[in-house]
C-alpha cells in the first residue's frame, strides 16, 4: 500500500463550463490541493452533509450509514488510492468486528460517507503528487491573509489558483457519464 496523506474538504465549486461540481480537497501538513469533479447529485449530497441539513427522509448515504451501523461495522476513513486515465478510485474501509474490508467506491461516495461518520479521508500520496496543485509563491497564501479581514473576496483570493487551472482544462472531454472523473 502506498503512502496516503490527510485532506480535508476545503470547498465545493461549480464549473462555469458545464455546472458540474468540483470538490477541492486541501492537504493538510502542506497547502496541496486535489480536484475531484464529482455529479451534481453527490455535490448536493455531500454540501447537506457538510451543511448539517437535517431532511425529512434518508437519503441514500445515510440509508448506506445505517446498513452498516445494523451490521456492527463502521467506516474507519476513506482514501483516494488512484487516477488512470482521468479517474479518480476510491476505497470505503470499514472496520467489521476487528476485520478491515475495503469496498471499491467513486471518491464522491466515499467522502459523502467521511463526512456523514467523522472519518478522514486520506489521498495516495502518488494521486497528490501527479494531479495535487500547489500554489505559486507570487499567488495568496493562507498565511498571508492573516492581516486581511475576512470577506466573502477572501475565499476568491485564495482559491484563485483553481481559477486559471480549470480555465485551461477541456472538461468536457474528462467527463464521463457519471460526471466524475
Amino acid at each position: 500500500m502506498s503512502e496516503m496523506v490527510e485532506v480535508v474538504i476545503d470547498s465545493i465549486r461549480v464549473s462555469l463550463m458545464n455546472q458540474q461540481r468540483i470538490v477541492i480537497l486541501r492537504e493538510l501538513e502542506v497547502e496541496r490541493y486535489l480536484a475531484i469533479w464529482i455529479g451534481v447529485y453527490e455535490a448536493e449530497h455531500l454540501t447537506i452533509a457538510l451543511q448539517n441539513v437535517g431532511v425529512s427522509r434518508p437519503l441514500t448515504y445515510d440509508l448506506f450509514m445505517h446498513v452498516i451501523e445494523s451490521l456492527n461495522a463502521e467506516v474507519s476513513h476513506i482514501e483516494v488510492v488512484a487516477l488512470r486515465d482521468e479517474t479518480f478510485y476510491g476505497n470505503i474501509v470499514l472496520n467489521i468486528n476487528g476485520n478491515v474490508v475495503n469496498i471499491d467506491s467513486r471518491p464522491s461516495d466515499a467522502m459523502n460517507l467521511a463526512v456523514r461518520s467523522g472519518v478522514p479521508i486520506l489521498v495516495s500520496s502518488e494521486v497528490m503528487e501527479s494531479a495535487g496543485i500547489v500554489p505559486e509563491d507570487d499567488e495568496v497564501s493562507i498565511d498571508d491573509m492573516d492581516g486581511i479581514e475576512a470577506s466573502a473576496g477572501k475565499e476568491d483570493e485564495r482559491l484563485s489558483i483553481f481559477e486559471d487551472f480549470l480555465d485551461q482544462l477541456d472538461i468536457d472531454d474528462t467527463a464521463d457519464e457519471e460526471g466524475e472523473s
